[in-house]
């Protein structure tokens, strides 16, 4: 690929994963706010997972309709509509007078966080060569990490910028508030990339879509592409039952699976509670924020270890280390937090559980998911898998400070369970992986579909 044409294609990755920055911004913007809410509006244990969780139940209905959308508009224009949904959210959030406006606005922007989370990889998969696809697709996750280390270090300097007392009433209004400039960012910059050549010639839009292939593949390959992509949905019907065909019922299956196992093995209550976490173990308000930025970065490094790993290794053998490490550090963590209570032992242990996600089942899920699906079929198909992410996410968010601060969970096991049981998950994830999961790594989307429906 000469410089011209990987000018364009690693242009269009940025575009669409700042869409995966704004998710992962907004999603753990709640990790700085969530404790100066609590007090503010003397929230209880479920009411405070609610306002954290809530944004998760619009994910839910964003990537419930943006499979759907996105087939019928493409993923730009729905990208856009993403965008404008993150932009009003921060405004709104910020302004808030009651927890119920400050609900309705965190639930629009989970929409947005529930489309962005689809189609931004989605698109990444359609426009990239397969040579380097696993590679554009991580960044996205890249991208992700990236806005959760951004907020966490603005959280950081705005929580110090005042006494706790005017954290408590205005200063997380200035965290919400400050993901309006990215919004804004990615809403301008949607308007200066191509549609996914998949999608146009799904379409009958042969001629833009040939457009679009030179200039990512050059003429000799586009025309090989384009009739790649013509075949696999000369094969298809395009209808969801599709998926419940013996052929492709297993396809389905993992997809869900994987997705649901991604948030049950625990990796959101660290990204969302984890100054809480840090706080609840005797750390003061700056050192809990300071901690958080350091498992963000943790996050952020590891995940740029990935994204050079996941071509050259493989899928599985990254998702079957991760799943194994991170088991192994929540089952470290819980027994630091029954026996020692010590906040230091707790933080090694949860960088630890941070890097294996980071380098392995953070990215390689997604990769996966926007691999294995029928091209025509790919949006809807990837909505439902994201569906299950997000509904496993609300509950885990909506249930950790539920079970970690249950009084009869806390006599018998001093804040361990929670860590044990995401543990045993993880032993789960493992298992599935090693069995069920068949290696992606270096074959085209086409090639891969192939294997799905060959008799």
């Amino acid at each position: 690929m000469n410089p011209s044409r990987n000018r364009l294609v690693y242009f269009s990755t940025f575009v669409a994963a700042l869409g995966g920055l704004l998710f992962g911004y907004d999603t753990a913007v709640i990790s700085g706010a969530i404790g100066f809410l609590r007090q503010h509006f003397d929230l209880s244990s479920a009411q405070m997972g609610w306002t954290a969780s809530s944004a998760l139940v619009g994910c839910v209905a964003g990537v419930s309709v943006a499979g759907i959308l996105s087939d019928r508009f493409g993923r730009n224009r729905i990208l856009i509509v993403s965008a404008a949904l993150f932009l009003i959210s921060a405004i709104g959030s910020a302004l808030a007078g009651n927890v119920t406006v400050l609900i309705i606005y965190r639930i629009l922007g989970g929409i947005g966080v529930g489309i962005a989370s689809m189609l931004s990889p989605l698109y990444i998969a359609e426009i990239s060569p397969a040579r380097i696809r696993g590679k554009m697709v991580s960044y996205n996750q890249l991208a992700i990490v990236s806005g959760m280390l951004i907020v966490y270090f603005v959280n950081y300097l705005i929580a110090k910028s005042g006494a706790v007392q005017w954290n408590i009433a205005s200063g997380w209004r200035w965290m919400f508030a400050s993901e309006a400039l990215p919004a804004a960012l990615f809403l301008i910059m949607l308007l200066l990339v191509p549609n996914s050549p998949r999608w146009l010639i799904k379409q009958g839009r042969e001629q833009e879509a040939m457009d679009v292939l030179n200039q990512i593949s050059g003429p000799q390959k586009a025309q090989i592409e384009a009739e790649e992509i013509r075949s696999a949905l000369a094969m298809e019907t395009g209808s969801l039952t599709q998926l419940f065909k013996s052929g492709l019922r297993p396809v389905l299956i993992i997809g869900v699976v994987l997705a649901i196992l991604q948030q049950v093995t625990g990796i959101n209550v660290f990204l969302y509670y984890a100054p809480e976490i840090f706080k609840n173990l005797g750390s003061g308000t700056d050192i809990a924020f300071l901690q958080t930025v350091i498992v963000g970065a943790f996050n952020l490094g590891f995940t740029i270890i990935a994204i050079h790993s996941v071509d050259r290794w493989g899928r599985k053998p990254l998702m079957l280390t991760g799943s194994a490490g991170m088991g192994l550090c929540l089952a470290g963590m819980g027994l630091a937090a029954f026996y020692s209570q010590t906040a230091i032992w707790v933080l090694v242990f949860v960088l630890g559980y941070i890097s294996f996600f980071a380098l392995s089942v953070g990215p390689v899920t997604w990769v996966i998911l926007s691999e294995i699906y029928p091209t025509r079929i790919r949006g809807r198909a990837l909505s439902i898998a994201t569906f299950f992410l997000w509904s496993a996410n609300w509950l885990v968010s909506q249930t950790f400070p539920m079970l970690d601060e249950n009084p009869f969970l806390v006599g018998m096991f001093n804040h361990a369970f929670s860590f044990w049981l995401y543990g045993l998950l993880c032993v789960v994830l493992f298992v599935f992986v090693w069995k069920g999961v068949p290696e992606t790594k270096g074959k085209s989307l086409e090639g891969i579909e192939k294997e799905w429906t060959r008799d």
